[in-house]
């Protein structure tokens, strides 16, 4: 995966500099690569630490700069190279991105936050093992409640906590009890998520559980087809150790194994919490199939 990255990193840069206005066709990009479009923006943002349409907007506007030093070339004529229709709609994106406007740059040169080429490099430590097993899954349904919130990268999402708190406690139970199959117990589910989960895109979040079952009339339902699951077990500070397993499932697991994601919910089944301690053992579900 850590090649297929940076040949989609080179495939961006001759794109970019063949034609700077046209846009990236990620999914024909991920194609030639060999994986998916899903999997290719996930494993890039979490190694990117950015996602990667934002990354090619940085270039974009990184080597847009680059061109303001040229006096023969008036704002339009950069903005139109650019893709935009107008030196105001150019002006615009370009300080959004380097906190000055093109003007401001091609008097004084600056300032400027241009964005470096990324190479990515695999670092293997294998000195902290993950705890993983692959299941197989039958179609099921992910049974309960749903809201829409914002994605939150660190520390406890404030949305989902108040979507919780407002679930009486016996329907937590009532839940609870239409549990049949694996993974059990009560869930927190993210479904619908951004592709390049940018922090602040929107996610479904559902509390509930996953039966085989048909469920009771009034509660969200998610249908998962069958497939086989990624299972990453995680002990400690909670959530701080299951958010530091989903970034390692990218910058360790899926680098050095033959399985890629799939589109599908990723699910976090709570198996023991210490509220004292603010431990918690949890089991992370991610969707996958072979690469």
């Amino acid at each position: 995966m850590i090649a297929a990255l940076n040949h989609a990193v080179d495939e961006i840069e001759s794109h970019l500099a063949a034609d700077p206005s046209a846009s990236v066709d990620v999914a024909g990009l991920a194609t030639r690569l060999g994986t998916t479009e899903h999997h290719l923006r996930r494993m890039f943002a979490s190694l990117a630490a950015m996602p990667l349409s934002e990354y090619v907007r940085r270039r974009r506007m990184s080597l847009a700069a680059a061109d303001l030093t040229d006096p023969n070339d008036d704002l339009l004529t950069v903005a139109v190279r650019y893709g935009y229709g107008s030196a105001e709609a150019f002006g615009r994106a370009f300080r959004a991105v380097h906190g000055a406007s093109p003007g401001d740059v091609r008097r004084c040169g600056g300032p400027l936050r241009t964005q470096p080429r990324i190479r990515f490099h695999l670092t293997v430590e294998g000195s902290i093992p993950m705890d993983t097993r692959i299941a197989q899954l039958p179609a099921l349904r992910l049974v309960g409640h749903a809201a829409r919130v914002p994605l939150t990268h660190q520390g406890v999402n404030p949305h989902i906590a108040e979507h919780v708190a407002a679930i009486p406690a016996e329907e937590t139970m009532r839940l609870k009890a239409l549990s049949d199959t694996e993974p059990t117990g009560v869930l927190a589910v993210s479904d619908d998520l951004d592709p390049d989960r940018a922090e602040g895109s929107e996610l479904t979040y559902l509390h509930g559980v996953a039966t085989t079952g048909t469920p009771p009339d009034g509660l969200d339902v998610i249908e998962v087809p069958v497939g086989t699951w990624a299972v990453f077990r995680t002990e400690g500070p909670h959530p701080q150790a299951l958010q530091d397993a989903w970034a390692a499932t990218a910058t360790t697991w899926f680098p050095s194994q033959p399985w890629r994601l799939r589109p599908g919910p990723e699910i976090v089944a709570m198996l023991a919490f210490d509220a004292d301690a603010g431990t918690a053992t949890c089991e992370l579900w991610l969707p996958v199939e072979p690469q």
